[in-house]
């Protein structure tokens, strides 16, 4: 009597049973397709690597779409993404991916990827090393953004902040802060180094004459003819309104003024017209060498400040050397 009362006892636990385990496996669903909703959401790649198996064992789907290359593909060889890094980053991707494994982390490492299609990216990836109890595998887990904007956008600001936005060369404070650099590994290593200065003759006359927008298209055809003119290394900018300078480093003096004759030359060259009119420019220049004596870049730029102005007294059109 007890065995046929049991009996449908039994069924109906396993039927509770059967029916908790079938919303246990929906809930499961559930999470599992919310995760990987989310995963597809993320703009990053996910990824977790085997270091010991050299070998990567999960990357999200966003790294097709940021790599341009196969998931696939990368799951089965891990070369996929050594073989996607900028050559010049090889290195330092490898050595920062191996540091994790002594620090527990790596915060910041940027590197640049070449994607299927040809397209230069920039990465900004993060790692950690994951360890779980007593299990001695060394797994790196790790977050790869897409920071390619982020670069175009701090180069724009660094080009914009460094840059004369008229003549496209150096602006006054970015010159004369390379010129300072210039100016200390001179003195350091004992290498000559020369100063220039130019100053363009009768600017006035020509913007009154012309009008402003010729006056500018003027320094932007000197800027022009200054970056033609001068030395892989030469340093040229725009330090006034119709002002510019330049540092020849490792350039002794006899081949400072055979550089200068040759930028008043090619100035002289220039032809501007406006209308039925047509006429050239000229330059006043100030030109001197870094001497024992001198401890203060300013001491180049007073020498040379000077004798420009003295080329201008003397008729202009000419260069003065001090």
């Amino acid at each position: 009597m007890d065995d046929k009362n049991s009996l449908p006892l039994e069924l109906e636990e396993l039927t509770l049973a059967l029916l908790h385990s079938r919303s246990e496996v929906e809930r499961l669903r559930e999470r599992e397709h919310l995760f990987s909703s989310l995963l597809g959401s993320v703009n990053a790649v996910l990824w977790a690597f085997d270091w010991d198996e050299q070998r990567m064992i999960y990357v999200s789907p966003a790294y097709e779409h940021i790599f341009g290359r196969s998931a696939a593909s990368l799951l089965a060889d891990y070369g996929e993404w050594l073989n996607s890094i900028y050559p010049d980053d090889m290195e330092y991707a490898a050595a920062s991916l191996a540091q994790a494994l002594d620090t527990g982390a790596v915060e910041a490492r940027e590197y640049r990827i070449l994607r299927h299609d040809g397209q230069l990216r920039w990465l900004s990836d993060k790692c950690f090393v994951s360890r779980r109890g007593d299990d001695k595998t060394r797994i790196l887990v790790g977050i790869a953004e897409d920071i390619t904007d982020k670069k175009l956008l701090e180069g724009e600001l660094q080009r914009l902040a460094t840059t004369d936005v008229l003549t496209q060369s150096s602006n006054r404070r970015h010159f004369f802060e390379c010129a300072q650099r210039e100016f200390t590994a001179a003195r350091e290593a004992g290498t000559p180094l020369a100063f220039l200065l130019l100053d363009l003759d009768d600017f006035k006359q020509i913007n009154d004459t012309y009008g402003h927008q010729m006056g500018d298209q003027v320094l932007l055809r000197i800027a022009e003819c200054g970056a033609a003119t001068l030395r892989r290394g030469d340093l040229f900018g725009r330090i006034g309104g119709e002002e510019f300078a330049v540092v020849l480093p490792y350039c002794e003096s006899v081949l400072a003024e055979q550089i200068a004759e040759r930028l008043q030359r090619e100035i002289q060259r220039l032809l501007f017209s406006q209308d039925d009119t047509t006429f050239r420019v000229t330059v006043s220049q100030g030109l001197t060498s870094l001497t024992s004596s001198d401890q203060l870049l300013d001491n180049l730029y007073t020498r040379a400040d000077a004798a420009m102005y003295q080329a201008k007294r003397q008729g202009k059109n000419q260069i003065v050397v001090s």
